[in-house]
């Protein structure tokens, strides 16, 4: 049975990552800073008993945390054949305005995270040559947007630190691959006032943002057999969002 890895899973696009994979017929480590990522892990056991769920606390910027993550998933199964690098934060405001604090954190956890569980986890899947890192970019890594400068440097140094992974990887059997999500209706999007989210619903010519399972459909794919031929890509998931050249309508 494969297994895969997912970070920042107690919530939104994470928990929806948790919810496919195990619909597959996947083991699932949820991994995640939040507690409450136990609880999660607990009920999807209890729905999929014939399958393991096993939540990890971890900070994803920090070396240690991270080694003892791969440590202990390394210890509880014989491959790990997926990994995604969903942990995400962000932080508003224009370059001059971001707090230092605020950018380091957004840098920690959007990008470093993605290189300390790369060092963490490659020594088990070159041994294994064969594996799927799917990282969770943003159209914002795509394209500009204000008042997001620190999520976009973030979600752009990852847009292209995908190219570089899978050049690297490739030869021992590993893809690795870009979700780009656009506006998505996770928990956090969801304390938006109702206008803003009425305003970002009508904003895409499909009526309404991207739903979490959408964005977990295509994580699956490019974890599964399917993608065997797909490496080093940005697939945007936009419900529209990055499509239109702002010229007026004529």
């Amino acid at each position: 049975m494969k297994t895969a890895v997912i970070t920042g899973a107690a919530s939104g696009m994470g928990l929806s990552d948790s919810k496919k994979f195990l619909a597959e017929g996947w083991n699932v480590v949820m991994a995640d800073y939040n507690e409450k990522g136990q609880e999660a892990a607990g009920q999807l056991q209890a729905e999929y008993p014939d399958q393991k769920v096993l939540f990890v606390q971890v900070n994803v910027a920090d070396a240690a945390s991270v080694q003892a993550l791969a440590d202990k998933v390394n210890a509880e199964f014989e491959t790990v054949d997926c990994i995604v690098n969903n942990a995400g934060v962000f932080a508003k405001g224009r370059l001059d305005e971001v707090e230092e604090a605020a950018w380091d954190r957004v840098m920690n956890i959007d990008v470093k995270s993605i290189y300390l569980m790369t060092k963490s986890f490659m020594p088990t899947l070159m041994k294994q040559k064969s594996a799927s890192i799917v990282n969770i970019a943003s159209v914002s890594g795509l394209l500009g947007d204000y008042n997001m400068a620190a999520y976009s440097a973030a979600k752009g140094a990852v847009v292209n630190l995908v190219r570089s992974m899978a050049l690297d990887y490739g030869k021992y059997g590993i893809r690795v691959n870009n979700v780009c999500p656009g506006p998505t209706n996770t928990p956090m999007f969801q304390q938006n006032p109702a206008s803003v989210v009425e305003n970002f619903n009508q904003a895409s010519p499909l009526g309404h943002v991207v739903e979490p399972e959408d964005i977990a459909n295509m994580v699956y794919f490019l974890a599964s057999d399917q993608a065997a031929s797909i490496t080093g890509q940005n697939l945007p998931v936009t419900a529209g969002f990055g499509i239109y050249s702002s010229q007026p309508v004529q």
